[in-house]
């Protein structure tokens, strides 16, 4: 097994790595997200998108756009240190950082077979849906149900008693 760290990869390195990776015929899962506090629902996410394919991309969003999608006092660690607990999952291949608001872009520049979302998500709510359907992208909605989030989570954290 690879460390966490060398599964970090530009966006350059992985277009190659990818590239080698379809030459075998192995399918491409994209999955994105903040990563803000990793929890079990972020867990489920991703190995539900693993099962989608054989080699497992996640996106994570980089600090600038998770403070415009999050708001002030996002994201709770940063970029390097949430990319780096993705990559110590075993589900997961590579991670990317982004800064873009979605994940479009990346879907243009690797072409994945796969774009994996979470059951916040519909089939059409997907902000990527456009792009994956016209690149023949197929849309799965993945992980368990969205009874969770780091929101939640950092609320609870708020709310408990110091002691």
């Amino acid at each position: 097994m690879r460390e966490a760290g060398s599964k970090i990869v530009s966006q350059g390195v992985l277009r190659q790595k990818l590239k080698e990776h379809k030459s075998h015929g192995r399918r491409i899962v994209l999955a994105n997200g903040c990563f803000d506090t990793l929890h079990v629902g972020h867990i489920r996410y991703l190995e539900g998108a693993r099962r989608e394919g054989d080699i497992l991309v996640v996106g994570v969003n980089a600090d600038s756009s998770v403070c415009n999608l999050k708001g002030p006092g996002r994201p709770v660690l940063d970029e390097n240190a949430r990319a780096q607990l993705v990559a110590a999952l075993r589900s997961v291949d590579y991670v990317v950082l982004f800064a873009e608001p979605n994940v479009e872009a990346l879907l243009e520049e690797l072409r994945p077979d796969v774009h994996g979302k979470g059951t916040d998500y519909t089939a059409e709510s997907v902000p990527e849906r456009a792009v994956a359907a016209r690149l023949g992208i197929r849309v799965a909605i993945v992980g368990d149900p969205k009874n969770h989030s780091t929101r939640e989570l950092l609320e609870s954290i708020r709310r408990a008693p110091h002691g």
